[in-house]
């Protein structure tokens, strides 16, 4: 479905990404994981074309993917940026409506809008109200939701669980395990390692812009690479 080969990328004179390659497939949920400033964000942001890549390739359904974020999202793939990103001063039923700003076909987009506010019951009461006046949790539903509007095969998702308290934290979750049942790939970057690999199949682990282990969820949390990549030490 995606796939990365040799990507590189850079911020400035920082290398973020050195020759990165990984692939997710038709039904996955697949975990990038590694500590803060190992290149996950800029991943994500490469592939949807937030940033340009210096070298390497990224595919989607053996189709290179176009350089300018509104196409790639036309193509099936969305990014939901970290720390929610929504429109304070929208509504909720506004900042869901720019979710399927490429769509015409109201129909579905109405059948969509149902989908989402089954999702997450929250969102439909306080549809009138601005984003900004909404909880953490409760605009983290929204990023999600506004995403899911644009009819997504792949969904990319930087660290869902930010800010949000343990109650929230397990709905959300519960939630992406329910999308990815109802046919949506994901790729989900995440600092929570227990939580995303509870409902990934196999992740990656990012060290300094590199791939330093791959795996089934199983074999990722056996592994020692790990506590290190996240606490340090040998």
């Amino acid at each position: 479905m995606l796939k990365v080969e040799k990507l590189y990328a850079n911020y400035g004179g920082i290398k973020a990404l050195r020759g990165i390659s990984l692939e997710v497939n038709k039904g996955e949920v697949v975990a990038v994981l590694g500590a803060n400033g190992a290149g996950k964000s800029t991943l994500l942001k490469v592939i949807s074309a937030m940033h340009k890549s210096a070298s390497g390739s990224v595919s989607f359904f053996d189709k290179k993917l176009p350089l300018l974020p509104y196409k790639v999202v036309g193509m099936g793939i969305v990014h939901v940026p970290e720390g929610r990103q929504i429109f304070p001063n929208l509504t909720v039923l506004e900042n869901l409506m720019v979710g399927a700003f490429l769509r015409n076909d109201k129909k579905q987009i109405g059948d969509d809008l149902e989908y989402v506010y089954s999702l997450f019951p929250r969102l439909k009461e306080r549809q009138t109200q601005y984003g900004g006046l909404l909880s953490g949790g409760e605009q983290q539903m929204l990023a999600i939701s506004r995403g899911l509007m644009a009819r997504p095969k792949l969904l990319l998702l930087d660290e869902p669980s930010l800010g949000l308290a343990p109650i929230i934290l397990n709905q959300i979750f519960e939630t992406l395990k329910k999308i990815n049942k109802d046919g949506v790939s994901m790729l989900i970057v995440e600092q929570n390692v227990m939580k995303v690999l509870s409902i990934a199949d196999r992740g990656y682990l990012i060290s300094t812009g590199t791939i330093s282990k791959t795996g089934s969820s199983s074999e990722l949390l056996s592994d020692g690479k790990l506590s290190q990549a996240y606490l340090g030490g040998d």
